[in-house]
C-alpha cells in the first residue's frame, strides 16, 4: 500500500499522572483483529487512564472510562491514520478516546485536547447571540477561505450548518456546540463537537472528532465528557483579578466563530476543522481492512 509507519520526535509539553498505563497489546481488545501493519501501529502509542494532570492547571479525571495520549501520539493519530495536514496537532496537548474504541477502529471517535491562553473571557453577551446570524457569517468565513486551502493543497471545506446548536453554562462557565463539515465531495460528513471551559487565564478546549452519523452517540457522552475536566484553584473562572489579569480579545460568540483562529491563518490552513477517517478508509474499499485486518481476510 506504500503507506510506512514512522515514530515523530515531539517534546511532550506537559506532566501526566501516570498512575495507570499500559502496553497497547495488553489494553485494547481489538488488537488480535489486526494485522502487522495495524499492530505495529497501536505498538508505538501509550494510552494512559485515571489522574491526567496537563499544562495551565487543568485536571482530567478519566476514570477507566476514557484513555489519553500525549501529543506524540496524538501527532500521529491526526496525520498518518487520520490524514490531516503535517501541523493539525501542533496545538495539541493530547486527545482522549472512550476506552471501548482504539485510534484506527472503524467506529471510533476521539476528543483533541487544546490551552488557548488568551485570557479571561468575558460572557456577559452569552444571552444575546444570534446563533443563527452567527451561523450565517461563519459559513461565509469558510468559504471565503477555501481558495487558500486549495493553494495549499488541501481540500476545500463546507459548514454544513449547526449539528448541535451552541450552548452556554454561565453557572459552570461551560460552552458547547457542534459543526457539521464537508471535505470536497465527501460523502462522509465530519462531525466537530467543541466544549470550552473558561478560567482564568483562557480557555481549554475539548474538540470531539467524528463523523455526524454518531452525533447520538457524541451526544449521550457529552455530560461525562463535561465532568472529565476542572481547573485546580487559582486558575479558575471566579479566581480573575480585575485591572490585573488579561482580560480576551472575543467573547462567547467570538469563542464559537473562531475570530482569534482566523487572526492567526487557521482557517486557510484547515487546522481548526479536523477531519476524521483517512489514511485507513481513502484505501480501496476491496483492500481496506485487508491491510489493516489482515487475520481477517485471505490475499
Amino acid at each position: 500500500m506504500g503507506r510506512t509507519f514512522f515514530w515523530l520526535g515531539l517534546v511532550l509539553a506537559f506532566s501526566v499522572c501516570p498512575a495507570f498505563a499500559e502496553k497497547s497489546a495488553d489494553f485494547f481488545k481489538s488488537y488480535q483483529q489486526y494485522n502487522d501493519a495495524g499492530k505495529a501501529f497501536l505498538d508505538k502509542i501509550d494510552p494512559k487512564t485515571g489522574a491526567i494532570d496537563l499544562a495551565e492547571g487543568v485536571h482530567l479525571d478519566l476514570k477507566d472510562k476514557f484513555y489519553f495520549l500525549n501529543k506524540e501520539d496524538t501527532t500521529s493519530v491526526l496525520t498518518e491514520a487520520w490524514d490531516n495536514p503535517p501541523g493539525a496537532a501542533s496545538e495539541a496537548l493530547g486527545m482522549i478516546f472512550p476506552a471501548k474504541y482504539d485510534p484506527i477502529a472503524e467506529n471510533n471517535w476521539g476528543i483533541e485536547l487544546r490551552w488557548e491562553k488568551i485570557g479571561y473571557v468575558d460572557d456577559s453577551e452569552a444571552a444575546s447571540i444570534d446563533y443563527n446570524e452567527l451561523l450565517r457569517n461563519m459559513q461565509a468565513d469558510t468559504l471565503s477561505g477555501n481558495d487558500q486551502r486549495a493553494k495549499d493543497g488541501f481540500q476545500p471545506v463546507t459548514l454544513v450548518g449547526w449539528a448541535s446548536p451552541p450552548v452556554y453554562d454561565a453557572v459552570n462557565k461551560r460552552l458547547h456546540w457542534a459543526k457539521e463539515l464537508q471535505f470536497g465531495d465527501d460523502s462522509i460528513h465530519t462531525l466537530n463537537y467543541d466544549v470550552r471551559f473558561l478560567g482564568r487565564e483562557g480557555v481549554f478546549v475539548m474538540s470531539y472528532i467524528a463523523t455526524v452519523e454518531q452525533l447520538p452517540e457524541i451526544k449521550q457522552s457529552l455530560d461525562e465528557v463535561l465532568g472529565l475536566a476542572v481547573f485546580n484553584p487559582g486558575k479558575k473562572y471566579v479566581d480573575f483579578r480585575p485591572g490585573v489579569d488579561t482580560v480576551a480579545a472575543v467573547g462567547i460568540g467570538g469563542l464559537i466563530a473562531g475570530k482569534l483562529a482566523a487572526k492567526a491563518g487557521l482557517l486557510a490552513v484547515g487546522l481548526i476543522a479536523l477531519k476524521k477517517f483517512g489514511i485507513f478508509l481513502l484505501i480501496p474499499l476491496a483492500g481496506l481492512w485487508r491491510f489493516i485486518r489482515g487475520n481477517r481476510t485471505t490475499s
